[in-house]
């Protein structure tokens, strides 16, 4: 037996890389592997999007990674001998609260990486949906004129349809739409969701709320909420950003994406009159919000009631409370559509995806 390729990565390569294995393979990590096909270490989901927080680019090597990893507690990965029964693999995972174990044989090869997600039916998980959906769209006159943005044809099929298609393949299928502009052209095309492989909910605004304002409307709030603007084109991974959720115990979890803005001068950097250097076009870093939420449940009572309320707003008043809000980066294919050149995009990459699925 030896591991599938899609599983493996040498400390040479890059994060962008090891990003483009996990999306190939859905599993979430890298193995790193020697010439000998030995296991050197692993590079998770997580561990990527936290370096990115940390400061690394995706053109970092993995073996940069490793070394910053080798001061954490999970410098070593778990691993088990080939042989070992799945029980034990399994209880090992609950012990030790992690998803996925290399087995090494004899010879010290990693020849094979059992996960979660083999030995544990998939489940449905504990998690609902809000499609904000009630915006006029008018960046994007006069295709918007009758028309919500989120009902816009991305290919053949609404950017809604796209976007619940992708929840019910993440296990997600409670999903609540609030609406304000031509609410029944939604309502009329999706009805309760049942065609759709879905349970939909409609949350309607008599006047329009803002992106979190609405969130005081929806009647059950048991589980977490995954809040997604409803102009979002994505293939972000949800499981993963809902374990990131857990994993770092937050109140709120931003979804970001890093912007990159290059200035088109030299500029100068001066210590009151004098000049003490020059930098050349260079280029600033920022983690912009990318529309998309994970709210613990019962936290909409900080939102006020009947007013419009941004999640900006939110967010701020969650971190002024001192409540944990923490941000996931977002590596995966990520569009707002926006503005006209955006939609246009949107139809080009939708082509690509058909041709590469």
């Amino acid at each position: 037996m030896s591991l599938p390729e899609k599983y493996c990565a040498s400390p040479e390569q890059t994060l962008r890389a090891a990003a483009l294995r996990m999306e190939q393979s859905s599993a979430g990590i890298v193995i790193v592997l020697d010439d000998m096909r030995r296991l050197l270490g692993t590079v998770t989901d997580g561990d990527l999007r936290r370096s990115l927080l940390a400061g690394f680019g995706l053109d970092t090597t993995i073996k940069d990674l490793l070394e910053r990893k080798a001061v954490s507690p999970y410098a070593r990965p778990v691993s088990v001998p080939e042989g070992t029964a799945r029980e034990e693999i399994l209880r090992l995972m609950e012990e030790r609260v992690i998803r996925h174990v290399p087995v090494i044989d004899s010879e010290g090869r990693v020849v094979e990486l059992v996960t979660n997600d083999q030995l544990v039916p998939h489940e449905v998980i504990p998690l609902q949906a809000v499609i904000m959906a009630g915006g006029y769209g008018k960046r994007l006159l006069p295709l918007t004129q009758n028309t919500p943005k989120p009902m816009l044809p991305i290919g053949e099929r609404p950017l809604m349809e796209l976007m619940i298609g992708q929840l019910r393949e993440a296990g997600i299928h409670r999903v609540n739409i609030t609406t304000h502009f031509e609410p029944e052209k939604i309502r009329d095309y999706f009805g309760d969701g049942e065609r759709f492989g879905v349970n939909l909910n409609y949350v309607s605004e008599e006047r329009p709320l803002g992106t979190a304002g609405a969130l005081r409307l929806i009647e059950s709030k048991e589980e977490p909420l995954l809040i997604i603007n409803g102009d979002i084109l994505t293939k972000v991974d949800f499981r993963a950003m809902l374990r990131f959720h857990n994993e770092h115990h937050a109140d709120l979890t931003v979804g970001v994406r890093q912007f990159d803005f290059e200035v088109p001068y030299g500029v100068i950097e001066t210590d009151g009159e004098r000049v003490i250097g020059v930098s050349e076009k260079p280029v600033y870093k920022f983690f912009v919000n990318a529309g998309i939420y994970l709210l613990r449940p019962a936290l909409d009572q900080f939102i006020p009631a009947d007013e419009r309320f941004d999640m900006t707003d939110f967010i701020q008043r969650l971190a002024a409370l001192g409540r944990t809000v923490v941000s996931f980066p977002i590596m995966e294919y990520w569009l707002d559509i926006g503005r006209h050149e955006d939609y246009a995009q949107a139809q080009e990459d939708v082509k690509t995806w058909e041709t590469t699925s």
